[in-house]
């Protein structure tokens, strides 16, 4: 008997999806609700789980197929062991060589080793690669679960759990093109995910669309630091969570968009709707791309609620486990840059959004305070902005008031 798994229901407005992965291969055993598949949204990676126990049947969609909503994608067969795997894990052991043996002219007997890295280096996805060189395990070491025998996110992070990190497995991807006797120019085609495309598409319709502008200006962050570092152990003994910058800029943000609404409001056709809540866009680095999950109700959280709630969503945006509602909403967007090294930086709006704060690298610089030159950690600001909407006159005030509350954090408890 087969029941057919489909595809679920994805969130409002979500009505198709891409095949991005198959995680079980005709003939494995799956147990209830196991997943078997993992759909690439315009948003995020969704996992489909098996509605019965058994034994994976036909794969009705290839990877990178589109399918619908409620559409069958594959069967699973009730009852039976799954007698292919074992065998089949093995079986693919001999085809890097063979691969390798066609593309290049060196005798197989000297090359095998080399080559066989080379081809599980080139046929890792982008975002399997950047997961194997963050980890540093050795790819060739690992025995893959995905379609072909290729290396599924999964099967990196359980190798780096489980075994020590492999120092050699960075200059392996690096020297893979090099290794298999082609010249040292490599080039490789990937088609662009689903969210991918959809992220290009909408930060070009931002820029097609808004009259974007951005404003900048600088802060001292002297007070912030002090703070931090004065209560930074009985702040993560009290609450279970850092105290981080974040929350600091999230209550000044709050805090400005309160005497100039204007920031956290959206146009609507030829109507402007204003929010009189805040729910904060924190715009996080996932291996699929660029996410921006959201952080509700944020003017109304206390420093730790901000905390927490930004950590978890972090942590389950680099473990692709967020939920189309999770990204659904968001009337501000914070994109903090300063992680990654960035002194300074344009950030585009996030549609229907009318503005972004960028925030950038804390670094020591000379300024003048009571007439003497001195040495503060400082950070860049910018700020993006649609003018249609937000005025230079508005926009240079929300940030001023973003700039004196953090440089002054009681501002934030005295509401000023």
């Amino acid at each position: 008997m087969s029941t057919e798994v489909k595809v679920p229901t994805l969130g409002e407005s979500v009505t198709e999806a891409t095949i991005g992965e198959w995680l079980k291969k005709p003939g494995e055993a799956v147990a209830l609700d196991e997943p078997i598949a993992s759909l690439e949204t315009d948003k995020v990676a969704v996992e489909v789980p098996s509605p019965v126990a058994g034994v994976m049947g036909q794969q009705l969609a290839a990877v990178g197929d589109t399918v619908n909503v409620g559409a069958a994608i594959a069967t699973i067969e009730a009852g039976g062991a799954a007698a292919a795997p074992a065998p089949a894990a093995a079986a693919p052991a001999p085809a890097p060589v063979a691969k390798a043996e066609a593309a290049a002219p060196a005798p197989a007997a000297t090359a095998a080793p080399a080559d066989e890295s080379v081809d599980t280096v080139t046929t890792m996805s982008p975002a399997v690669r950047r997961l194997v060189l963050e980890h540093g395990v050795d790819p060739t070491k690992i025995q893959g679960s995905g379609k072909d025998g290729r290396l599924t996110k999964e099967d990196v992070l359980a190798a780096a759990n489980n075994a020590p990190a492999a120092a050699p497995a960075p200059a392996a991807v690096a020297a893979a093109p090099v290794a298999s006797g082609a010249p040292g120019r490599h080039e490789e085609r990937v088609k662009m995910t689903r969210m991918r495309q959809t992220i290009a598409k909408r930060l070009k319709a931002a820029q097609d669309t808004a009259a974007m502008l951005t404003t900048f200006n600088d802060v001292d962050m002297s007070a912030v630091m002090a703070t931090r570092d004065k209560y930074r152990e009985s702040f993560e003994k009290k609450h279970g969570v850092r105290l981080g910058f974040m929350s600091f800029f999230t209550k000044a943000v709050a805090l400005a968009a309160h005497d100039i609404p204007a920031v956290n409001a959206r146009i609507d056709g030829d109507e402007i709707v204003y929010h009189d809540y805040l729910d904060v866009s924190v715009a996080v680095s996932a291996p699929n791309g660029l996410v921006v999950p959201v952080v509700r109700n944020a003017d109304s959280l206390s420093f730790a609620d901000i905390e927490k709630a930004i950590a978890d969503l972090g942590k389950r945006a680099k473990d692709g486990t967020l939920t189309i509602d999770d990204m659904t909403g968001g009337t501000f967007t914070i994109s903090n840059g300063g992680v990654f090294g960035g002194l300074m930086s344009t950030p585009i709006i996030n549609p229907p959004q009318s503005a972004v704060l960028g925030l950038h690298r804390i670094e020591d610089r000379p300024v003048v305070r009571g007439g003497e030159i001195v040495i503060r950690p400082m950070m860049y600001l910018a700020m993006s902005y649609d003018h249609r909407l937000i005025d230079g006159r508005e926009a240079v005030t929300f940030l001023k008031t973003i700039k004196e509350a953090i440089e002054d954090p009681t501002r934030l408890l005295i509401d000023l």
